[in-house]
């Protein structure tokens, strides 16, 4: 099935509307767009929450304009529960949404507002009477990020009162936050926030899908975009039970957001791979995904066409049903006037429908396991309190550690797994029992909190203590990583920048891989180390607590491919990648045999070369994406250990080999 083009266009309200209209099927039919995404009332056109019927009649003039084209419709109003006040004001007396330290937002409504709850059923349900194939609730159907609000709402009195309510007695914001927020054993008032929360969301997407599917005979779908996943963790999100209320007819469509909104180094493809893979692992399978690509500010000089395009094929990679594109300028209202809008959309798609038809329907993705707690910050312990972004947990930072040095991941189970700091306390007993008859790394604040809890022997470790930069030391601040494995050349790497190290003391059987040392080369203590355990399991332990902060090399490269074969055992089965920085790859299995996908996340040409364990499968079919040109067969070279593409792979391309 050919990749599918989900243009998203607003339109200027008033008599041009079906002006605007058909000048949009115009753009449409000669770019390859199947559906129009109508955006009404948003950003330079947002006057706050709208009241009456001017925008309705907008939707309805423009949609049959573009049905007539032949062209499929969605609507994504622009405002639940509003997205940023920009000097906005309520004019429909909502109640507004109130931050953490106090101040109330001018245009933002609370979740637990009656007024505006009967307000946004009513728009959804009049909307649902065009016959769109979907409304969309805009990522705004949160509670973070609503500025100038500092994190968010939810601390509005309305709000308030129903947490009362649960503990039986009133509490104010100020004990609230400070309790959510406390250092050390999570406060039982952090879950109960994180339900009252999640309560007051589900009740307003049930009565939304009600009113939708009331008004339009079950027809008319849902469909949710998504953020950040940290964020999404402290607010308690409850992903399962927001699609099933948004459900109707046991449809749903899911908007994940992927992708950076302006220009961005080729390497942060690794957030857009862990994004999709993630966020794939959050939704219900029969959900449809349409991630979107966008681009901010709203003008055609944000993003460059080829991160445009690298982001397209990612997610139809991904096995994404549509693309759901934001290119033109918000403001704009005349398509035609962005012809290179067309030209990116018609030169993407020869690599798009190439991809769609390659990589099979189901396939399962395959590398290191990053878990994805359906609760993770219920659990998390804050370091300084009264900060909710202390509570954002999730796993990108692993994620990005492991893509980037050549490393693929799932958030499928794998026999090896990686678990990096905060996250660790996200896991039940059993689950990090689990992981430890498998392939383990943990870096060093994972380390300090599973000895915490009971799992030291397990990991190998006598004693682990976090050393913060700032804590005096008589031996000397850490500054470098010294390579003492046997078998590989010294080397040094830095850990100057790291905010704190765990000084691990290992068991004796442990074997010592690198070692920590002072700026004037005294040893600070060991810097990872690897470990067989008494359940069968293999650990490997990083010192570093934010491997984000560390500089990417060679040797911490070689470091990390040869732990991830020390984690798989004696059945070695994932290929790794190297040959150039920041060569990102994905692992597929369907139909008995292997995708392998590796993006190019260097300004500079590369050449990938890929390392196979002994007997596994073999890569011979090999075919190269360039930016915006068709695919081409590309040629590999059989190397010792696996075969190396002989010719360069350019910025942002990605190079595409098949197992026999």
């Amino acid at each position: 099935m050919p990749a599918k083009y989900h243009l998203r266009f607003q339109l200027h309200p008033g008599a041009e509307a079906a002006r605007q209209a058909g000048e949009l099927a115009k753009f449409c039919g000669g770019s390859g767009v199947e559906e129009v995404v109508l955006l009404l009332g948003a950003e330079e056109l947002y006057e706050g929450h709208p009241d009456g019927e001017q925008l309705f009649e907008v939707a309805a003039t423009a949609t049959a304009v573009l049905r007539e084209a032949g062209l499929g419709v969605s609507l994504n109003p622009w405002v639940t529960a509003g997205h940023a006040d920009r000097g906005r004001v309520d004019r429909l007396g909502f109640a507004p949404m109130v931050d953490p330290r106090g101040r109330a937002a001018a245009a933002q409504a609370s979740f637990a507002c009656p007024r505006w709850r009967t307000w946004l059923v009513g728009q959804y349900a009049r909307y649902a009477e065009l016959d769109l194939r979907v409304l969309w609730l805009e990522d705004d159907f949160r509670y973070h990020n609503h500025a100038p609000l500092h994190w968010g709402g939810g601390f509005e009195p309305l709000m308030l009162e129903r947490f009362s309510a649960r503990v039986g007695r009133p509490v104010d914001r100020e004990r609230l936050v400070a309790a959510v927020t406390s250092p050390g054993e999570p406060h039982p008032w952090r879950a109960l926030l994180q339900q009252v929360w999640r309560t007051a969301q589900l009740e307003v997407a049930t009565a939304v899908a009600r009113g939708v599917a009331e008004r339009s005979g079950g027809r008319v779908q849902l469909g949710l975009m998504s953020s950040e996943l940290g964020v999404h963790a402290t607010e308690g999100r409850d992903w399962p039970a927001l699609f099933q209320a948004l459900s109707i007819g046991g449809r749903v469509a899911h908007r994940p957001h992927f992708a950076r909104y302006s220009d961005a180094p080729g390497r942060e493809l690794s957030f857009s791979v862990w994004m999709l893979e993630a966020q794939r692992a959050l939704r219900p399978a029969g959900a449809s995904s349409e991630p979107e690509i966008e681009n901010w500010p709203h003008t055609t000089w944000s993003k460059s066409d080829t991160q445009t395009w690298s982001e397209l094929v990612a997610a139809q990679l991904a096995g994404s049903d549509a693309m759901f594109l934001n290119l033109h300028p918000m403001q704009s209202g005349r398509a035609l006037r962005f012809p290179k809008v067309a030209q990116l959309l018609r030169r993407s798609r020869p690599a798009l429908d190439w991809v769609a038809a390659a990589r099979p329907a189901g396939a399962r993705s395959l590398g290191v396991a990053l878990p994805v707690p359906a609760q993770p910050a219920a659990q998390v312990r804050t370091r300084v309190g009264g900060e909710l972004a202390e509570l954002a947990v999730d796993a990108q930072g692993a994620a990005d550690y492991l893509l980037r040095y050549g490393v693929p991941v799932t958030a499928e189970a794998a026999p090896v797994a990686a678990v990096f700091g905060q996250l660790a306390w996200s896991l039940g007993d059993f689950e990090i029992e689990q992981l430890l008859t498998g392939g383990l790394l943990v870096d060093g604040t994972a380390a300090e909190i599973l000895s915490r809890r009971g799992f030291g022997p397990l990991l190998g470790l006598r004693a682990v203590d976090l050393v913060d930069r700032a804590t005096p030391d008589r031996a000397g601040p850490y500054a470098m990583e010294r390579v003492v494995r046997e078998g590989q050349e010294e080397a040094y790497l830095s850990v100057n920048v790291q905010p704190a190290l765990a000084r691990l003391t290992p068991v004796a059987e442990a074997e010592v891989w690198t070692e920590i040392l002072t700026a004037g080369q005294q040893i600070w203590g060991p810097g990872r180390f690897v470990h067989r355990n008494r359940l069968g399991g293999r650990v490997a332990v990083l010192a570093a607590t934010d491997v984000a902060l560390l500089p990417f090399d060679e040797d911490g490269r070689a470091l990390l491919h040869a732990a991830v074969r020390f984690l798989e055992g004696t059945a070695p089965a994932l290929p790794l990648v190297s040959g150039g920085p920041h060569l990102i790859p994905q692992l597929w299995e369907a139909e008995g045999r292997l995708l392998l996908a590796i993006a190019n996340g260097s300004a500079d040409p590369a050449r990938p070369q890929l390392h196979l364990p002994s007997g596994a499968a073999q890569f011979t079919v090999a075919t190269l994406l360039a930016p915006l040109t068709p695919p081409t067969p590309a040629r590999l070279t059989a190397q010792t250990d696996g075969p190396s593409l002989d010719q360069d792979l350019p910025h942002r391309g990605w190079l595409v080999v098949e197992s026999h």
